[in-house]
């Protein structure tokens, strides 16, 4: 019998349900190494989780549920800003590994490269930010954290290009759009450190978006409609929240993400 384990996607499945967070960043990113050096076998013989292992904390909350920062410049705040952050890197581990095992055999060896390099970033995006909420004398899971981030992994779960509009066209554009506010008050607080973490972070994301759109433009290139016009109606579809401004332009186009995608549905 194969060891499944020599696959990717084997490979790729038993990250995904690795539930302690520190074991996971580590699964992430020892499968995007063995991939990069042609340790794992192209064979896609195990499916996917409908849902990844997570620990028994944080709490998950409804987004209405989720309790007021407060003012940034209280410890208490500041706590709650890190853990935001790394429970929504936490989940995006998850997210990339399950685009790459779930869609890779579809979409090909290049596609399976992004996503697990994208798995490999976010997971030190998280040890990194661990390690701040250390450093403040708190930890992940201390507080409770927003429920709906795998929504938008399930409900597309069954079609490529609507994930890729979905998840890095949104959800991680969006986070082009806030971490620069976010950046600046870090800044204004005299956290050196803080501002490392994001600048880092920002730059990934924008690599990240790229390679959605990229994907998302190979997808759409023999449909017959414009690009802009798919991705459009896949958000309205699939997409429950708004695509709203302010816009990180430069950043977004950057990606490959031009204004004639969203500003015709931006509220």
């Amino acid at each position: 019998m194969q060891n499944v384990r020599s696959s990717v996607a084997g490979a790729i499945r038993g990250a995904l349900v690795t539930g302690d967070p520190r074991a996971k960043c580590m699964a992430a990113r020892e499968v995007a190494r063995n991939w990069r050096l042609g340790k794992l076998e192209w064979r896609f013989d195990v499916t996917m989780p409908d849902e990844p292992a997570w620990p028994a904390e944080p709490e998950l909350l409804p987004p209405n549920k989720m309790p007021k920062r407060g003012k940034f410049g209280s410890q208490r705040a500041r706590i709650a800003l890190w853990h935001s952050l790394a429970h929504i890197e936490f989940v995006a581990i998850d997210l990339a590994l399950d685009m790459a095992g779930r869609f890779g055999a579809e979409m090909g060896e290049e596609f399976v490269s992004d996503f697990l390099s994208v798995a490999a970033d976010e997971a030190m995006h998280f040890a990194l930010l661990a390690r701040k909420l250390e450093s403040l004398g708190s930890h992940y899971g201390a507080l409770p954290a927003h429920a709906g981030l795998w929504e938008a992994a399930h409900a597309t779960r069954h079609d490529v290009a609507a994930r890729l509009a979905i998840v890095p066209m949104v959800l991680e554009a969006r986070g082009l759009d806030v971490t620069p506010a976010t950046l600046e008050r870090v800044q204004a607080a005299g956290d050196a450190n803080g501002v490392k973490i994001l600048s880092r972070i920002l730059d990934d994301e924008i690599r990240h978006v790229g390679f959605g759109t990229k994907h998302f433009l190979r997808c759409t290139e023999s449909c017959g409609e414009a690009p802009e016009s798919v991705w459009q109606n896949l958000v309205s579809t699939y997409f429950r929240g708004s695509v709203k401004p302010p816009f990180n332009d430069s950043a977004r186009l950057a990606a490959g993400l031009s204004r004639g995608f969203y500003e015709e549905i931006a509220c």
